[in-house]
């Protein structure tokens, strides 16, 4: 559910920042797909960021908090773009002054995909991966729950866009790699190459807001704002919300290995599954919670993660 479009009047054109990945890419053209529903016009402008540029180190050895969006919050802040559309799992919890998150998008799938060359699939073992396996990520959070589950493998750092992490999957580098489902599923890539286990978000915890993108803009821009509510997901702020308070509880960014993510049944309780690790090598807390009411929910995932085991 989101708020009913009308047209809003703007008498120019927004300027949208972006990484210049497919993904990106993506996620930039269906924001202005959907301004473009309500009569405002948009132009893309490609930034690189620290993440973009540095290539041969793992999430968890980058310095600092954002190094996907730095980069890009910095234009919104000089003016040389309007709006920023970001993958709301890359995005620090706390905006910088002047910045903030004026809408979010709907829910792509939340899973993790796990992506297995065919020809090394063991569907005897515990997802299909064979003994001591070669699995690629450079997320902690990935590598934690992985190691979790299956304690014989190797895991080993892998870095790049979808598509070519999937061209050093196939050229025999890694038996298998994990990949978010929503970067799949929108670039619609073919994978009928390999065999694809999808992990239960409630089981295999995806990042806070994984699948769900983040608008973001300057605080003063009131303009850009009451455009941005026309496209603004509410049911699916106040679920993420609650999973990135978590993360902002803990202090951590998205090199953290911990997974949350909530939903609501028919109800509207809500329900929080949450898996957390002090290091990637372990071993990983896992709980889950349910409340009628999010008022102090993600204080009371924080507590419970908190506990030991």
């Amino acid at each position: 559910m989101y708020l009913c479009k009308k047209s809003v009047p703007l008498d120019r054109t927004i300027k949208i920042g972006t990484r210049g990945s497919k993904l990106a890419l993506w996620q930039a053209r269906y924001t202005q797909e959907k301004l473009k529903e309500i009569g405002v016009s948009s132009e893309l402008v490609i930034i690189k960021t620290k993440g973009d540029q540095i290539q041969h180190l793992s999430f968890d050895k980058l310095e600092g908090k954002g190094f996907f969006t730095k980069e890009i919050e910095e234009a919104l802040l000089n003016g040389q773009i309007d709006l920023a559309v970001h993958s709301m799992k890359d995005l620090p919890t706390t905006s910088p002054a002047g910045l903030v998150v004026g809408a979010v998008s709907y829910r792509e799938d939340p899973a993790d995909w796990l992506v297995i060359r065919k020809e090394v699939a063991d569907e005897t073992r515990l997802f299909s991966l064979p003994e001591k396996a070669i699995v690629g990520t450079s997320s902690a959070r990935r590598k934690a729950q992985m190691k979790h589950f299956r304690n014989d493998i190797e895991l080993k750092d892998i870095r790049g866009n979808v598509p070519t992490r999937l061209s050093k999957l196939q050229s025999g580098a890694f038996d298998a790699i994990l990949l978010a489902a929503a970067g799949l599923s929108r670039l619609d890539i073919d994978v009928t190459d390999f065999k694809i286990i999808p992990l239960n978000p409630k089981e295999f915890i995806p990042a806070p807001a994984q699948g769900v993108l983040a608008f973001q803009t300057v605080v003063d821009k009131k303009d850009i704002r009451k455009i941005l509510q026309k496209i603004h997901h509410p049911e699916v702020s106040k679920r993420t919300n609650i999973e990135r308070k978590v993360l902002q509880l803990f202090e951590g960014g998205c090199h953290m290995p911990l997974g949350v993510y909530c939903e609501n049944d028919t109800l509207g309780n809500y329900h929080v599954w949450a898996a957390k690790a002090e290091h990637w090598e372990g071993p990983v807390k896992m709980i889950r919670l349910s409340s009628s009411t999010s008022f102090e929910l993600p204080e009371q995932v924080v507590e419970a993660l908190k506990v030991e085991a």
